[in-house]
């Protein structure tokens, strides 16, 4: 039985390998949220940006906006929420799976 996972990234692409890690187990179904760092990977600039086309990806807002970055720069795959819709899917998916 598969189940749907909510990985979440908060280390950023640009010093750290864990969004790599993330989509060599991404399957249709799960999600991957950017928080705290992990923001950066949100941005289209970064360099694995066009791994996540037609994956579904969300980026913490506030966090983003710490950062200095603006929804300009994102892959346009990427929606924005805030942290009451990532507990709401937190609990929407079968598991969430953490990529320190």
């Amino acid at each position: 039985m598969k189940h749907s996972i909510l990985h979440t990234v908060n280390q950023s692409p640009f010093s750290n390998n864990t969004l790599l890690q993330c989509l060599n187990t991404y399957t249709d179904g799960d999600g991957i949220l950017f928080l705290e760092n992990g923001a950066y990977a949100a941005l289209l600039s970064q360099p694995a940006s066009h791994l996540l086309e037609n994956k579904t990806c969300y980026v913490i807002e506030v966090d983003l906006h710490a950062r200095g970055l603006l929804e300009q720069e994102l892959n346009a795959d990427i929606q924005l929420i805030n942290y009451e819709t990532f507990v709401q899917l937190s609990t929407e998916y079968d598991v969430v799976q953490s990529w320190y």
